[in-house]
Order: C-alpha cells, then sequence, then structure tokens
C-alpha cells in the first residue's frame, strides 16, 4: 500500500513539474531541454529544475527581492532624483531613429537616457587598474564596490589592500562580495577586509531559508560597478584580477557625470536586496540629482536586468538594435550561444544586407565554452553574417557598435545566461564620435583576427559536429 501511494506521489510530483514548465512563459527552447531531462532522468531532473530552472521573471511562488529597495528609495527620492533616472525629458536628444530603443529601455523600473556625460573607453587592464587605483586614493566620503570576480592574485590584492587603507582612514567602504562565482577563495580573505572597516556583504546569502537559498544559488551577480562618491563611475567588462589587468583583452568604461546616479542605482539595488543597511538618508548618495537639467553633450543609459524584473531588457536591447540597424552592427562576445530571437535577428538582417559582424575569441577559457559557441556557426555563416575569430590573447570584450551611432559597452554575454539568469548591466551611448571611436577599437581587433568561411568550417571532423548538436540541444540551459 505504500508503494502505491509513494507511485502515485511521485507520478504527480513529475506531472506537477511538466505542468509548471508548461505554463511558463519563457524560452520555448529552454522549456522543451528541461522536459528532455525530466524525461531522461526524472529524479535528477526535478532536483536540478528546483534548483536552477525556475524562471524568476514569470514565477509567483517566490517573494520579490526588491520590495525592501522600493519602500527605501520611494521614502528616500525627490523629484529630481526621479527626473534623472526616469523622466524622459532627455530622449528627445536621442536620434530619431535610435529613440525608440532609448523609449524602449527606458520603461517601467529601468533607467533613462542622460546627458551632459563624459568618460573614457579603457580597452586595457592596465589602464583600468591605474586609473581606479588613483580614484581610490583621491575618495573623499565612500566607495561603492561590485564584481563578479575579484581576485586572490597580484591585482586583486593590490585594490583591497586600497579598499582596506581607505577604510582605515575612516572612508565608507561597501563591497558587495558574489560567494558562489568565488567559492574557491578562502573566508579569511574577506574577513581581513571586514577586520578594517570594509562593509562586506554576500550577494547570495546562505543564511536565509534553505528554499530561498537553493533557488537562488544559479543567479549569479555578473556585474562591474564602482560608484566613488557619487560622481566617478566604472562599468564593463573587466573584473578585478591578473586575467583582466595584464593578460585578456577586454573594453569597460569610466564615467562622470548624471548617469552615475545610474549605476549608483543599480548598486543601491543590490546592497539593500543583500540584506546591508545605509547610515544616511538615500538622497545624500546622489550628488549629481541636486537641481540638474537635460543638456546636450554625451547621452547615455545605463540598464541593469536580472531575472527578478518583469521583462529581459537586454535582451530586448540587442533584438532591436539588430533589428534595426541599417548599415552594420559589429558585434563581440567571449560566449555566444544566442537565444532564438537573438540569432533570428542576426539571420534576417545578415539576409537583409547589413553588414552584421561578429567576434569571437579562437581559444576559448573553458572546456564547455568552444562547442557551445561553435554548435552556430555554421547557421549564421550561412545566413551571411561575417565571423571573424579573435587570435592571440582572449578576448573577453561584450559589446557592438551600429551604424555610426549606437554604442554598448556592458557586462552582458550574447548568451540566455546573460540574457534570462544572471544579473546584468549594459552601457549605450548615443552619439556619432564615440561610435567612430567603437568602431576603430573593433578594425584594431580585426587585425589581430582571421575570418572564418562557410567553407572552411564545413570541412570539421564528424565528431565535432556530433558534439557541437549534442551542445546545441542544451545552450538554453547554459
Amino acid at each position: 500500500m505504500l508503494q502505491l501511494i509513494a507511485t502515485i506521489l511521485y507520478i504527480l510530483l513529475i506531472l506537477t513539474v511538466v505542468v509548471v514548465i508548461l505554463v511558463d512563459k519563457g524560452d520555448a527552447g529552454r522549456k522543451f531541454a528541461w522536459l528532455l531531462i525530466i524525461a531522461a532522468l526524472p529524479v535528477l531532473g526535478i532536483l536540478l529544475y528546483f534548483l536552477v530552472g525556475i524562471n524568476y521573471r514569470h514565477h509567483w511562488i517566490f517573494d520579490r527581492r526588491h520590495q525592501k529597495y522600493k519602500d527605501i528609495f520611494e521614502k528616500g527620492t525627490n523629484d529630481a532624483l526621479n527626473s534623472l533616472l526616469f523622466g524622459h525629458e532627455a530622449e528627445s536628444l536621442v536620434r530619431e531613429d535610435f529613440r525608440p530603443l532609448a523609449v524602449l529601455m527606458g520603461r517601467d523600473a529601468y533607467p533613462t537616457v542622460s546627458s551632459g556625460n563624459d568618460f573614457e573607453i579603457i580597452t586595457r587592464g592596465k589602464r583600468k587598474f591605474e586609473l581606479l587605483c588613483e580614484d581610490i586614493l583621491q575618495a573623499k566620503e565612500y566607495i561603492h564596490m561590485e564584481y563578479f570576480k575579484f581576485g586572490n592574485d597580484e591585482g586583486g590584492k593590490a585594490i583591497k589592500e586600497l579598499l582596506m587603507k581607505k577604510a582605515r582612514e575612516g572612508i565608507k567602504v561597501r563591497f558587495i562580495l558574489e560567494n558562489i562565482a568565488n567559492f574557491p577563495i578562502r573566508p579569511r580573505y574577506y574577513n581581513d577586509m571586514r577586520e578594517a572597516g570594509v562593509e562586506v556583504v554576500r550577494f547570495t546569502n546562505p543564511r536565509s531559508h534553505f528554499l530561498k537559498f537553493v533557488t537562488s544559488i544559479n543567479f549569479r551577480n555578473h556585474r562591474k560597478i564602482v560608484v566613488i562618491d557619487g560622481k566617478i563611475g566604472y562599468t564593463g567588462g573587466m573584473n578585478i584580477n591578473d586575467n583582466y589587468f595584464n593578460l585578456w583583452r577586454d573594453t569597460h568604461l569610466r564615467i562622470t557625470g548624471p548617469a552615475v546616479a545610474s549605476l549608483q542605482y543599480a548598486f543601491m539595488d543590490s546592497w539593500l536586496t543583500a540584506g546591508a543597511e545605509l547610515d544616511r538618508p538615500l538622497i545624500d548618495y546622489y550628488p549629481v540629482a541636486a537641481g540638474r537639467q537635460p543638456e546636450p553633450g554625451k547621452l547615455m543609459q545605463i540598464v541593469p536586468d536580472e531575472p527578478d524584473l518583469p521583462m529581459p531588457m537586454l535582451l530586448y536591447s540587442y533584438e532591436w538594435a539588430i533589428q534595426h540597424a541599417r548599415k552594420y552592427i559589429w558585434l563581440q562576445t567571449p560566449y555566444f550561444v544566442p537565444p532564438e530571437p537573438v540569432l533570428d535577428a542576426m539571420k534576417i538582417a545578415a539576409l537583409s544586407g547589413v553588414d552584421i559582424r561578429i567576434m569571437l575569441p579562437e581559444r576559448a577559457d573553458n572546456f564547455i565554452t568552444r562547442p557551445a559557441n561553435r554548435a552556430y556557426y555554421e547557421e549564421i555563416l550561412r545566413a551571411g553574417v561575417r565571423l571573424f575569430l579573435r587570435q592571440g590573447v582572449f578576448i573577453h570584450s561584450k559589446t557592438f557598435v551600429c551604424d555610426d551611432y549606437l554604442s554598448s559597452i556592458g557586462s552582458a554575454n550574447i548568451d540566455s545566461r546573460s540574457f534570462d539568469i544572471n544579473y546584468e548591466i549594459n552601457t549605450y551611448i548615443y552619439d556619432e564620435e564615440t561610435a567612430r571611436k567603437c568602431k576603430a577599437i573593433y578594425e584594431a581587433d580585426l587585425e589581430e583576427s582571421r575570418e572564418l568561411t562557410l567553407e572552411e568550417w564545413s570541412k570539421r571532423p564528424w565528431h565535432n559536429r556530433l558534439a557541437e548538436s549534442i551542445i546545441q540541444l542544451l545552450s538554453p540551459l547554459l
């Protein structure tokens, strides 16, 4: 009798999970992949689904992480800050053909366009290291830092020592630790920072109740953010370790001006939803908002995205930019496992005569990435997308430039993990001069690249084709 009851409950559990997957409004390919796994390995598949498969964007079971932040922000904001972050005045300064993208990305809980910004595009890790060290040393009030990787190596230790030095001087230093991604680093590394006065919080809190913890460990904080005194900001693709400072090719931004408020907004969201506190009114952390009006200048839109928000805005932005490119769109990414809408947009644009180029590293930095990237080569090459493989050092840039006007520099890769699972942040720049600079950077990378043709790719061995086909089937889960 007990065995019969257990069998019935087991079948009901499988049917319930299958129904939950089917009614989910997420990507069809992702749903199919989960159904395939559960059909092949029911017990393990169900366990994995609860651990890493639940779609937070559309699920009502779990509490919203951001309610605390929303409550604090609504009580602490003022008209000037609301206008800067969520007003739409500066959208009118965006060129008419790109204005719909600015409107799209500035909806609901996403920051809008700001004007009058200044920034430096950083393409060498050594340059970022030097600038960041200098700005940290010059901090007068506080330093806010949020990174996916914070290394226990020469470069990471140097930044760590500077943060500890400033904390001992009385500067408020807040540091968000992506503890899952940095799991190999011993706790003592961060305890040293705490003892020096740095406020360190774990992004994924293992002390939260079990159900909340196990259903959130798959969601990585992949952002790279620094905000110093509310006036200087850093964001882009570079983490804090020696790979980025000395070895890899990546792209980053140092920003001054109103756009820093958007970086601060994203940092505060992570800080407060991770369970941390503030020591003074929220508005004090937004000095660039004080009585400022829109003005001509560099137009920037900083877009944070995460699985807790209702729309995959970074996914939408890539779709829109590719679909609306009239002359060209040139993209760089180290990880290329495109969701179907982005893949279709690329093929349609290329078949329509738009110059679509994508640059990937010749050699991947892990054993999964290489076949995952390669699984899509033939499909895009047949559509006329030009594919360039960056040789030499590993390229980690996540950028695109479009039609000599729109540039994007961010943390998001072209894959489902970045568009649906990770906490990411991208910067969009509406400016012809900047687009020309980004195009020149891309052209310099082309000199270190080789173009892969369909003819060459068609000659690869059959066992490589088989491995790529298997990986492609599971790509929505990568």
